[in-house]
Protein backbone atom coordinates (compact mmCIF):
# COMPACT_ATOMS: atom_id res chain seq x y z
CA UNK A 1 0.00 0.00 0.00
CA UNK A 2 1.08 3.57 -1.02
CA UNK A 3 0.72 6.67 1.18
CA UNK A 4 0.68 10.07 0.70
CA UNK A 5 3.37 11.82 3.10
CA UNK A 6 2.94 14.08 5.73
CA UNK A 7 5.01 17.29 5.68
CA UNK A 8 8.56 15.85 4.35
CA UNK A 9 11.60 17.01 6.52
CA UNK A 10 14.73 17.62 4.23
CA UNK A 11 15.58 14.56 1.95
CA UNK A 12 18.90 13.13 2.68
CA UNK A 13 21.50 13.77 -0.03
CA UNK A 14 21.91 11.63 -2.82
CA UNK A 15 24.12 8.88 -3.33
CA UNK A 16 26.11 8.39 -6.45
CA UNK A 17 25.60 4.34 -7.55
CA UNK A 18 23.26 3.62 -5.02
CA UNK A 19 22.34 -0.26 -5.53
CA UNK A 20 18.80 -0.68 -5.88
CA UNK A 21 16.81 -3.60 -4.34
CA UNK A 22 14.26 -5.14 -6.43
CA UNK A 23 12.46 -6.01 -3.31
CA UNK A 24 8.81 -5.69 -3.23
CA UNK A 25 7.84 -1.91 -2.30
CA UNK A 26 6.72 -1.32 1.11
CA UNK A 27 4.92 1.89 0.12
CA UNK A 28 4.92 4.74 -2.05
CA UNK A 29 3.54 8.77 -1.44
CA UNK A 30 1.92 10.52 -3.66
CA UNK A 31 4.96 13.41 -4.55
CA UNK A 32 2.81 16.61 -4.19
CA UNK A 33 3.86 19.02 -1.62
CA UNK A 34 0.75 20.21 0.88
CA UNK A 35 0.40 23.54 2.19
CA UNK A 36 0.31 23.25 6.11
CA UNK A 37 2.25 26.91 6.99
CA UNK A 38 4.58 28.78 5.99
CA UNK A 39 7.50 28.18 8.72
CA UNK A 40 6.74 24.30 7.97
CA UNK A 41 9.11 22.80 5.55
CA UNK A 42 7.33 21.30 2.81
CA UNK A 43 4.64 23.64 3.25
CA UNK A 44 2.74 25.60 0.83
CA UNK A 45 4.94 28.94 1.44
CA UNK A 46 7.61 29.00 -1.33
CA UNK A 47 10.10 31.63 0.28
CA UNK A 48 13.47 32.03 -1.31
CA UNK A 49 13.65 30.68 -4.55
CA UNK A 50 15.94 31.47 -7.57
CA UNK A 51 14.73 32.11 -10.84
CA UNK A 52 15.77 33.36 -14.39
CA UNK A 53 14.95 32.76 -17.87
CA UNK A 54 16.93 29.80 -18.90
CA UNK A 55 19.03 29.58 -22.10
CA UNK A 56 18.13 27.40 -24.73
CA UNK A 57 19.97 24.71 -25.67
CA UNK A 58 22.26 24.30 -28.71
CA UNK A 59 20.74 23.37 -31.75
CA UNK A 60 21.82 19.38 -31.94
CA UNK A 61 23.49 18.73 -35.24
CA UNK A 62 23.73 15.19 -34.99
CA UNK A 63 20.91 12.54 -34.63
CA UNK A 64 21.19 9.92 -32.10
CA UNK A 65 19.65 6.43 -32.21
CA UNK A 66 19.35 6.36 -28.41
CA UNK A 67 20.54 9.71 -26.42
CA UNK A 68 23.20 9.29 -23.56
CA UNK A 69 24.29 12.00 -21.64
CA UNK A 70 28.07 13.38 -23.31
CA UNK A 71 30.46 14.92 -21.69
CA UNK A 72 31.01 18.93 -21.49
CA UNK A 73 33.03 19.04 -24.93
CA UNK A 74 30.23 17.46 -26.70
CA UNK A 75 26.08 18.20 -27.45
CA UNK A 76 23.83 16.67 -24.50
CA UNK A 77 25.42 17.83 -21.09
CA UNK A 78 23.45 17.53 -18.40
CA UNK A 79 23.01 21.68 -18.28
CA UNK A 80 22.16 21.57 -22.04
CA UNK A 81 19.39 19.49 -21.04
CA UNK A 82 18.20 21.29 -17.96
CA UNK A 83 18.32 24.58 -19.84
CA UNK A 84 16.16 23.26 -22.61
CA UNK A 85 13.68 22.00 -20.72
CA UNK A 86 13.27 24.37 -17.45
CA UNK A 87 11.02 26.83 -19.20
CA UNK A 88 8.71 23.92 -20.15
CA UNK A 89 8.17 23.21 -16.60
CA UNK A 90 5.93 25.11 -14.17
CA UNK A 91 4.82 25.47 -10.61
CA UNK A 92 1.26 25.19 -9.50
CA UNK A 93 0.11 26.62 -6.48
CA UNK A 94 -3.18 25.55 -4.84
CA UNK A 95 -5.03 27.11 -1.84
CA UNK A 96 -3.81 24.07 0.19
CA UNK A 97 -1.00 22.24 -2.18
CA UNK A 98 1.91 22.70 -4.26
CA UNK A 99 2.99 20.57 -7.65
CA UNK A 100 4.69 20.64 -10.90
CA UNK A 101 3.38 20.91 -14.68
CA UNK A 102 4.60 21.02 -18.01
CA UNK A 103 3.68 23.16 -20.88
CA UNK A 104 1.72 21.22 -23.78
CA UNK A 105 1.09 24.12 -25.41
CA UNK A 106 1.83 28.44 -26.33
CA UNK A 107 -1.50 29.02 -24.90
CA UNK A 108 -1.29 27.49 -21.82
CA UNK A 109 -2.46 23.73 -21.88
CA UNK A 110 -0.65 22.23 -18.51
CA UNK A 111 -0.17 18.81 -18.06
CA UNK A 112 -0.05 17.65 -14.51
CA UNK A 113 -0.98 14.88 -12.14
CA UNK A 114 -4.41 14.36 -10.60
CA UNK A 115 -3.88 14.19 -7.24
CA UNK A 116 -2.40 17.61 -7.85
CA UNK A 117 -5.22 19.73 -8.29
CA UNK A 118 -8.22 17.45 -6.47
CA UNK A 119 -10.78 18.81 -3.98
CA UNK A 120 -9.42 22.42 -4.77
CA UNK A 121 -12.24 24.09 -5.51
CA UNK A 122 -10.40 27.25 -6.63
CA UNK A 123 -8.00 28.81 -9.30
CA UNK A 124 -4.24 27.55 -9.34
CA UNK A 125 -1.56 30.05 -9.70
CA UNK A 126 0.82 29.37 -12.21
CA UNK A 127 4.67 30.05 -11.98
CA UNK A 128 6.84 30.07 -15.05
CA UNK A 129 10.94 29.21 -15.00
CA UNK A 130 11.06 32.88 -16.02
CA UNK A 131 9.24 33.98 -12.85
CA UNK A 132 5.86 35.13 -14.35
CA UNK A 133 2.68 33.92 -12.77
CA UNK A 134 -0.71 33.36 -13.94
CA UNK A 135 -4.13 32.03 -12.71
CA UNK A 136 -5.41 28.80 -14.36
CA UNK A 137 -8.32 26.42 -14.17
CA UNK A 138 -9.14 22.74 -14.55
CA UNK A 139 -10.02 21.73 -17.96
CA UNK A 140 -10.34 17.90 -17.02
CA UNK A 141 -9.13 15.04 -14.36
CA UNK A 142 -8.83 11.83 -14.71
CA UNK A 143 -8.32 10.03 -10.99
CA UNK A 144 -7.93 6.60 -12.56
CA UNK A 145 -4.71 7.43 -14.38
CA UNK A 146 -4.03 10.17 -12.01
CA UNK A 147 -3.27 12.77 -14.49
CA UNK A 148 -5.33 16.43 -15.22
CA UNK A 149 -5.25 18.98 -17.36
CA UNK A 150 -5.01 22.78 -16.68
CA UNK A 151 -5.05 25.99 -18.76
CA UNK A 152 -3.09 29.30 -17.34
CA UNK A 153 -4.97 32.21 -18.55
CA UNK A 154 -3.82 35.05 -20.54
CA UNK A 155 -0.64 34.05 -21.71
CA UNK A 156 0.67 33.48 -25.01
CA UNK A 157 4.08 32.26 -26.55
CA UNK A 158 5.13 29.69 -23.72
CA UNK A 159 7.70 26.66 -24.47
CA UNK A 160 6.54 23.77 -24.93
CA UNK A 161 7.71 20.61 -23.84
CA UNK A 162 8.46 18.02 -26.82
CA UNK A 163 6.99 14.50 -26.44
CA UNK A 164 9.28 11.58 -26.38
CA UNK A 165 8.24 8.14 -27.16
CA UNK A 166 8.30 5.87 -23.69
CA UNK A 167 8.15 3.14 -25.31
CA UNK A 168 11.24 3.37 -26.38
CA UNK A 169 13.05 3.60 -23.24
CA UNK A 170 15.63 1.24 -21.76
CA UNK A 171 16.54 0.21 -18.16
CA UNK A 172 19.40 2.08 -17.51
CA UNK A 173 18.48 4.96 -19.58
CA UNK A 174 19.44 8.07 -18.30
CA UNK A 175 17.31 10.73 -17.24
CA UNK A 176 16.60 13.92 -15.41
CA UNK A 177 13.66 15.01 -13.27
CA UNK A 178 12.67 19.08 -13.16
CA UNK A 179 10.14 19.94 -10.89
CA UNK A 180 9.40 22.28 -8.17
CA UNK A 181 10.07 20.01 -4.57
CA UNK A 182 9.25 21.26 -1.13
CA UNK A 183 8.62 24.74 -3.23
CA UNK A 184 11.81 25.38 -4.83
CA UNK A 185 10.92 26.05 -8.51
CA UNK A 186 13.39 24.49 -11.62
CA UNK A 187 14.97 21.85 -9.33
CA UNK A 188 16.75 19.27 -11.43
CA UNK A 189 18.32 15.80 -10.59
CA UNK A 190 19.61 13.15 -12.54
CA UNK A 191 19.05 9.43 -12.10
CA UNK A 192 18.68 6.41 -14.84
CA UNK A 193 15.86 4.23 -15.63
CA UNK A 194 15.96 1.72 -12.93
CA UNK A 195 13.28 -0.19 -13.97
CA UNK A 196 10.02 -0.40 -16.28
CA UNK A 197 6.27 -1.89 -16.02
CA UNK A 198 5.69 -1.48 -12.73
CA UNK A 199 2.50 -1.74 -10.76
CA UNK A 200 2.56 0.61 -7.85
CA UNK A 201 -0.68 1.68 -6.10
CA UNK A 202 -0.34 4.81 -4.13
CA UNK A 203 -3.01 7.16 -2.08
CA UNK A 204 -3.66 6.32 1.33
CA UNK A 205 -4.98 2.82 2.29
CA UNK A 206 -7.52 1.73 5.48
CA UNK A 207 -5.83 1.83 8.87
CA UNK A 208 -7.39 5.36 9.76
CA UNK A 209 -4.27 7.06 7.91
CA UNK A 210 -5.19 11.03 7.25
CA UNK A 211 -4.57 12.38 3.72
CA UNK A 212 -2.82 16.02 4.81
CA UNK A 213 -4.52 18.59 3.37
CA UNK A 214 -3.79 19.61 -0.36
CA UNK A 215 -4.71 15.64 -1.27
CA UNK A 216 -8.43 15.64 -0.21
CA UNK A 217 -9.63 19.08 0.18
CA UNK A 218 -9.56 18.57 3.83
CA UNK A 219 -7.41 16.60 6.75
CA UNK A 220 -9.83 13.92 6.75
CA UNK A 221 -10.01 9.89 7.11
CA UNK A 222 -9.14 8.32 3.77
CA UNK A 223 -9.16 4.87 2.07
CA UNK A 224 -9.12 5.42 -2.10
CA UNK A 225 -5.91 4.57 -3.14
CA UNK A 226 -5.18 4.44 -7.46
CA UNK A 227 -3.56 1.79 -8.31
CA UNK A 228 -1.07 2.73 -11.96
CA UNK A 229 0.62 0.03 -14.14
CA UNK A 230 2.75 0.28 -16.41
CA UNK A 231 4.91 3.26 -14.32
CA UNK A 232 8.44 3.95 -14.97
CA UNK A 233 11.30 3.58 -11.89
CA UNK A 234 13.58 6.15 -11.26
CA UNK A 235 16.66 6.64 -9.27
CA UNK A 236 16.65 10.38 -10.09
CA UNK A 237 15.19 12.01 -7.26
CA UNK A 238 11.76 13.00 -6.25
CA UNK A 239 10.29 14.94 -3.46
CA UNK A 240 6.86 16.30 -2.62
CA UNK A 241 6.05 18.86 -4.86
CA UNK A 242 7.42 17.12 -7.93
CA UNK A 243 3.98 15.89 -8.77
CA UNK A 244 3.47 16.84 -12.31
CA UNK A 245 6.87 17.59 -12.87
CA UNK A 246 9.19 16.37 -16.36
CA UNK A 247 11.09 13.13 -16.52
CA UNK A 248 12.93 13.38 -19.50
CA UNK A 249 15.61 11.63 -21.56
CA UNK A 250 19.13 12.68 -22.48
CA UNK A 251 17.81 14.49 -25.71
CA UNK A 252 15.26 16.76 -23.25
CA UNK A 253 11.72 14.75 -24.26
CA UNK A 254 9.42 13.89 -22.23
CA UNK A 255 9.19 10.40 -21.22
CA UNK A 256 7.30 10.20 -17.95
CA UNK A 257 5.57 12.15 -15.70
CA UNK A 258 6.83 12.57 -11.92
CA UNK A 259 3.87 10.91 -9.65
CA UNK A 260 5.00 9.02 -6.72
CA UNK A 261 7.99 7.99 -3.99
CA UNK A 262 8.79 5.35 -1.97
CA UNK A 263 7.14 6.57 1.58
CA UNK A 264 9.79 4.74 3.68
CA UNK A 265 12.69 7.11 2.65
CA UNK A 266 14.26 4.30 -0.35
CA UNK A 267 14.75 6.47 -3.46
CA UNK A 268 12.84 5.09 -5.18
CA UNK A 269 10.48 7.11 -7.55
CA UNK A 270 7.73 6.07 -10.04
CA UNK A 271 6.77 7.77 -13.44
CA UNK A 272 3.55 7.76 -15.87
CA UNK A 273 4.94 7.05 -19.07
CA UNK A 274 4.43 9.91 -21.55
CA UNK A 275 2.19 7.61 -23.99
CA UNK A 276 0.06 7.05 -21.56
CA UNK A 277 0.00 10.80 -20.44
CA UNK A 278 0.15 11.86 -24.68
CA UNK A 279 -3.56 9.56 -25.24
CA UNK A 280 -5.01 10.60 -21.88
CA UNK A 281 -4.14 14.26 -22.22
CA UNK A 282 -5.98 14.68 -25.74
CA UNK A 283 -8.89 13.23 -24.53
CA UNK A 284 -8.77 15.53 -21.59
CA UNK A 285 -8.58 18.66 -24.13
CA UNK A 286 -10.76 17.57 -26.99
CA UNK A 287 -14.22 16.26 -24.72
CA UNK A 288 -13.07 16.59 -21.16
CA UNK A 289 -13.31 13.04 -20.27
CA UNK A 290 -11.48 9.86 -20.93
CA UNK A 291 -12.65 6.67 -22.11
CA UNK A 292 -11.22 3.67 -20.30
CA UNK A 293 -10.46 -0.25 -21.73
CA UNK A 294 -12.50 -2.80 -19.12
CA UNK A 295 -11.67 -6.72 -19.02
CA UNK A 296 -14.74 -7.95 -17.50
CA UNK A 297 -13.54 -9.66 -14.45
CA UNK A 298 -13.20 -9.30 -10.71
CA UNK A 299 -9.73 -11.19 -9.11
CA UNK A 300 -7.87 -12.12 -6.40
CA UNK A 301 -4.28 -12.76 -5.79
CA UNK A 302 -3.63 -16.53 -6.20
CA UNK A 303 -2.30 -18.29 -3.03
CA UNK A 304 -0.60 -21.21 -4.63
CA UNK A 305 2.49 -21.46 -5.83
CA UNK A 306 2.25 -20.05 -8.95
CA UNK A 307 2.14 -16.26 -9.08
CA UNK A 308 -0.81 -14.51 -10.53
CA UNK A 309 -4.00 -13.39 -10.17
CA UNK A 310 -7.38 -15.59 -9.79
CA UNK A 311 -10.51 -15.10 -11.47
CA UNK A 312 -13.16 -15.10 -9.47
CA UNK A 313 -16.21 -13.60 -11.58
CA UNK A 314 -16.59 -13.10 -14.73
CA UNK A 315 -19.08 -10.51 -16.07
CA UNK A 316 -21.82 -11.63 -18.64
CA UNK A 317 -20.90 -10.51 -21.90
CA UNK A 318 -18.04 -8.77 -21.26
CA UNK A 319 -14.40 -9.13 -22.97
CA UNK A 320 -13.18 -11.80 -21.16
CA UNK A 321 -16.08 -13.76 -21.38
CA UNK A 322 -16.43 -13.17 -24.65
CA UNK A 323 -12.59 -14.67 -25.04
CA UNK A 324 -13.20 -17.27 -22.82
CA UNK A 325 -12.20 -17.06 -19.74
CA UNK A 326 -14.04 -18.44 -16.71
CA UNK A 327 -14.06 -18.47 -12.77
CA UNK A 328 -11.08 -20.54 -11.29
CA UNK A 329 -8.54 -19.16 -14.35
CA UNK A 330 -5.37 -18.79 -12.80
CA UNK A 331 -3.89 -15.56 -14.99
CA UNK A 332 -0.29 -15.11 -14.94
CA UNK A 333 0.72 -12.64 -17.55
CA UNK A 334 -1.26 -9.89 -19.48
CA UNK A 335 0.87 -8.94 -22.29
CA UNK A 336 3.90 -9.09 -21.91
CA UNK A 337 3.69 -8.39 -17.93
CA UNK A 338 4.03 -11.07 -15.53
CA UNK A 339 0.94 -11.20 -12.90
CA UNK A 340 1.71 -11.18 -9.68
CA UNK A 341 -1.37 -10.41 -8.34
CA UNK A 342 -5.15 -8.57 -9.13
CA UNK A 343 -3.32 -5.19 -8.96
CA UNK A 344 -1.11 -6.04 -12.00
CA UNK A 345 -4.13 -6.58 -14.10
CA UNK A 346 -6.04 -3.40 -12.86
CA UNK A 347 -2.78 -1.39 -13.62
CA UNK A 348 -2.40 -2.49 -16.99
CA UNK A 349 -5.68 -2.36 -18.08
CA UNK A 350 -5.96 1.28 -16.99
CA UNK A 351 -3.02 1.80 -19.82
CA UNK A 352 -4.81 0.54 -22.79
CA UNK A 353 -7.05 1.93 -25.24
CA UNK A 354 -10.77 0.49 -26.21
CA UNK A 355 -10.27 -1.74 -28.99
CA UNK A 356 -6.70 -2.83 -28.61
CA UNK A 357 -6.35 -6.76 -28.15
CA UNK A 358 -4.30 -8.17 -25.61
CA UNK A 359 -3.09 -11.27 -25.31
CA UNK A 360 -3.77 -13.36 -21.95
CA UNK A 361 -1.41 -16.40 -20.57
CA UNK A 362 -3.80 -18.39 -17.70
CA UNK A 363 -3.90 -21.81 -15.92
CA UNK A 364 -7.15 -23.79 -15.84
CA UNK A 365 -6.77 -27.01 -14.13
CA UNK A 366 -3.10 -26.80 -13.92
CA UNK A 367 -2.95 -26.19 -17.67
CA UNK A 368 -1.23 -22.95 -19.34
CA UNK A 369 -3.16 -21.59 -22.12
CA UNK A 370 -3.24 -18.12 -24.22
CA UNK A 371 -6.45 -16.35 -24.94
CA UNK A 372 -6.64 -12.54 -27.13
CA UNK A 373 -9.05 -10.26 -25.72
CA UNK A 374 -10.09 -7.12 -26.95
CA UNK A 375 -10.64 -4.55 -24.94
CA UNK A 376 -14.08 -2.30 -24.02
CA UNK A 377 -14.88 0.89 -23.05
CA UNK A 378 -15.55 0.58 -19.51
CA UNK A 379 -19.52 1.93 -19.40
Amino acid sequence: MFTPPPPAPAPPARRAGFPFSRRAIAGLALAAVTALSAAALGGGAVGAYFAGAAQPAPAATTTVASPVFRTASDQFTVAQVAAKVQPSVVMIKGQSSEGSGVVLSEDGLILTNNHVVAGQNTEFTVQFSDGRTAKASVVGTDPATDLAVIRAKGVSGLAKVTLGDSDRLKVGDDVLAIGSPLGLDGTVTAGIISALDRTVTAGSGGGGQELPPGLGGQQQQASETTTLGGMIQTDAAINPGNSGGALVNAAGELVGINSAVAADGVNLGFAIPANTAKHVSEQLISKGTVSHAYLGVSLADATGDVPGALVREVTADGPAEKAGLKQGDLITKIGSTPVQGGDTIVGQVRGYKVGQRVELTYQRDGKPSTVSVTMEEKK
